[in-house]
C-alpha cells in the first residue's frame, strides 16, 4: 500500500513539472533585418507625357513683311506623350535602420511625341488666303544620373526622393503651308526673300538635337525577397529646346538669300510614370 502511494505522489510531481514546463515562455527567434546595401541592376516600363507652347518669330527682312500682313503664324500649344522603357543600375548606402542614400543610372527607349499646328488667314489686301504651320516633336530615347535619399518605414519597404543630371535626342520637324489657292512673294532690303506658290510647303526646317537637363521625382520600392525588389517611381524630365529655323524653299530673284521663320517651343519637358524590377547583387 505504501509502494502504491509513493508511486502515485512521483506520477503526480511529474505530471505538475510537465505543466510547470508547458506554461513557460519561449524565447522569440530574432527577425532578419532587410540590408539594402550593395549594387543592383534592372528593367523598367512606362508612360510619358508632357504640354508645349509653340511660337513662331520672323527672322529677316522678307519675313517681317510677311508679318505686317499677318502672315506670322500666332502662338499655339499641343500635347505630347507615348510609352517608354529601358534599364537601370546603381548602388544604396543604408544608413542604420532608418535611412538610405544611393546612386543610380538609367537609359531609356522612348516613344514620346506630338504634333501641333498653328493656322492664320492673310487679309485680302494685297494677299488673300490662309496659311498653316504644322510642328511635330519625338523624344527618341533620354537617360538619367541620379541621387537618391531614401527613408525605411519598415526593413523591406523603401520610400525615396531622387533627382540630377538628365539628357536626350529630340527631334523637331516644323513647316509652313500656303493653304490660298494665290502664290504670293516677298523680298526685303537685306536681300531676303521667298516666293509661295499655292498649295505648296514654303518654309521646312528640322533639328536632331542631344541635349542635356536636370530630373527630379520619387517612388517606393519593396523587397520580394533576399535578392529581387519591386519598384514605382514619378520623374519630371526637363531637357534643353533648341528652336527650328524653317528656311525658304524658293526664292523670287536669282541671288537672293533664302527668308526663314523661327518656331520655337522651348524646354522639351514631360512627366514619366514607370514600374520596375531589380535583381540585387
Amino acid at each position: 500500500m505504501r509502494r502504491l502511494i509513493a508511486a502515485a505522489v512521483v506520477a503526480s510531481g511529474m505530471m505538475l513539472s510537465s505543466a510547470s514546463a508547458a506554461d513557460l515562455p519561449v524565447k522569440a527567434q530574432p527577425v532578419p533585418v532587410y540590408d539594402w546595401t550593395g549594387f543592383y541592376a534592372g528593367v523598367n516600363v512606362g508612360y510619358g507625357w508632357g504640354d508645349r507652347d509653340l511660337s513662331f518669330a520672323p527672322n529677316d527682312d522678307a519675313t517681317r513683311l510677311l508679318s505686317v500682313f499677318d502672315g506670322i503664324p500666332p502662338p499655339a500649344s499641343f500635347k505630347t506623350s507615348g510609352a517608354l522603357g529601358g534599364l537601370q543600375f546603381g548602388y544604396n548606402r543604408q544608413l542604420g535602420t532608418g535611412w538610405l542614400v544611393g546612386l543610380e543610372a538609367d537609359f531609356n527607349w522612348s516613344g514620346i511625341k506630338g504634333s501641333g499646328i498653328s493656322s492664320g488667314v492673310m487679309p485680302p489686301v494685297p494677299i488673300p488666303g490662309p496659311y498653316s504651320a504644322p510642328l511635330d516633336e519625338r523624344i527618341d530615347w533620354f537617360g538619367t544620373v541620379r541621387a537618391r535619399l531614401g527613408y525605411l518605414p519598415t526593413s523591406t519597404l523603401l520610400t525615396y526622393v531622387t533627382g540630377g543630371l538628365a539628357y536626350g535626342q529630340v527631334t523637331r520637324s516644323g513647316s509652313y503651308i500656303n493653304d490660298s489657292t494665290v502664290r504670293f512673294t516677298f523680298t526685303g532690303p537685306d536681300n531676303s526673300g521667298f516666293t509661295c506658290a499655292s498649295g505648296t510647303t514654303c518654309f521646312s526646317g528640322v533639328s536632331r538635337d542631344a541635349t542635356a537637363g536636370w530630373t527630379v521625382g520619387g517612388g517606393f520600392e519593396y523587397a520580394l525577397g533576399e535578392r529581387m525588389t519591386l519598384k514605382a517611381e514619378y520623374l519630371y524630365v526637363s531637357l534643353a529646346g533648341k528652336k527650328i529655323t524653317e528656311t525658304a524653299l524658293a526664292v523670287f530673284f536669282p541671288g537672293d538669300t533664302p527668308a526663314s521663320i523661327s518656331a520655337n517651343v522651348g524646354r522639351a519637358t514631360f512627366n514619366t510614370a514607370r514600374v520596375g524590377l531589380n535583381y540585387r547583387f
